[in-house]
């Protein structure tokens, strides 16, 4: 034998052979011929492998290295696709995962233990995270370990066995009916957008939406002569919304006087309700910009933020009666216990309780 044999692989797998076994060919013919069959062996198992790896293989690093970054990008998809969730909880999870793959330097997923898992808790501690994000990444590894059981890339799943992180639940702090009433006078006719501004706050406090469900309003979402709105929440889910008067008529007032002037600025109509000065989509952290600005204008709190309004709409509610079903579907939560947390807010309220069904009270 000699090296003819490596005739029988192509060009580029003879390279790889010539440059790692020519060397060794120096000896008796029993030697050269033993050390052939090594080659040709080592010409057979490259091919197996894609260029890539082979590659990644050359330069000394593990060709599997890459596996836990694709199944994180996949993951992404899947969540944004089949799970349908907002898409900030999608970037978030997102967030996670990277920080994950991080720590993992290198190792794979599936050879990973309970103890090594739990290291990954004591490490995002060591991150100054707080408990609700330590919370979130651990769901989130949680989610992408029973993906890749779905997709049959992982048979034990031993990151069930990690223990959730326990949290306080805050009561949400809210405006008084005052402040609130103080804080949408706060745009000034004087104000370039006043309309947009003052419509703005309004639909904040009549809907309860979120930033980014206000954010994301269409012209063909209104239906102000019925009184009411159409809002896309979490997951895609859609609800109805009521509208009272005052809201009604700074919406009118922003589409009749101001909106034509915003969407003039640009050459293709939009269909987005709340417009920036360039014409575009009004984003969520310019919401959540002008929501800080009029609160240090009307002298309100100003640790108040877009959410602020919600849960005093929420609130409000509840103390003028509203059945916390009602609440609950107003707010498009998916689970009650999430709007219980408003029913400790109002001190009247439980007063007004105690007083009627307590026999000392």
């Amino acid at each position: 034998m000699d090296l003819r044999l490596f005739r029988l692989g192509n060009l580029f797998f003879r390279r790889i052979a010539l440059f790692y076994f020519a060397p060794m060919f120096v000896g008796s013919k029993a030697e050269n011929t033993s050390k052939c069959l090594s080659a040709l062996f080592f010409v057979c198992e490259m091919k197996k492998l894609k260029k890539g790896k082979l590659r990644r293989l050359i330069k000394g690093e593990n060709p599997d290295s890459n596996a836990a970054v694709r199944h994180a990008e996949a993951f992404t998809v899947y969540l944004r696709t089949e799970c349908h969730l907002a898409e900030n909880t999608v970037a978030a999870y997102s967030r996670d995962m990277r920080r994950f793959i991080g720590w993992l330097e290198g190792r794979q997923v599936a050879d990973l233990t309970i103890t090594e898992l739990s290291d990954f808790v004591g490490f995002l501690k060591t991150q100054q995270l707080a408990p609700a994000s330590i919370a979130r990444h651990i769901v989130a590894v949680k989610m992408f370990f029973r993906y890749l059981q779905l997709e049959g890339l992982l048979v034990d799943n031993k990151v069930e066995l990690l223990g959730s992180q326990k949290l306080w639940h805050r009561v949400p702090s809210v405006l008084s009916p005052r402040e609130v009433e103080r804080f949408l006078n706060g745009p000034r006719r004087i104000e370039i957008y006043y309309f947009r501004d003052r419509a703005l706050l309004e639909m904040l406090y009549a809907t309860g939406c979120r930033a980014s469900e206000v954010s994301n309003l269409r012209i063909r979402d209104l239906h102000l002569s019925e009184r009411f709105c159409k809002c896309e929440g979490k997951g895609n889910k859609q609800r109805m919304v009521p509208l009272g008067d005052a809201a009604v008529e700074a919406v009118t007032d922003y589409l009749d006087k101001q909106r034509p002037r915003l969407e003039a600025v640009r050459s293709n109509e939009v269909d987005w309700l709340f417009l920036s000065r360039g014409g575009r989509r009004l984003r969520r952290e310019a919401i959540w910009e002008l929501v800080k600005k009029y609160a240090l204008i009307a002298d309100v709190s100003v640790s108040i933020s877009p959410h602020t309004l919600r849960h005093s709409f929420a609130t409000h509610l509840l103390a003028g009666g509203a059945d916390l079903r009602q609440v609950q579907e107003m707010l498009g939560h998916a689970s009650i216990a999430t709007t219980q947390i408003y029913t400790h807010v109002d001190q009247s309220r439980l007063k007004k309780v105690h007083q009627q069904y307590h026999p000392r009270a």
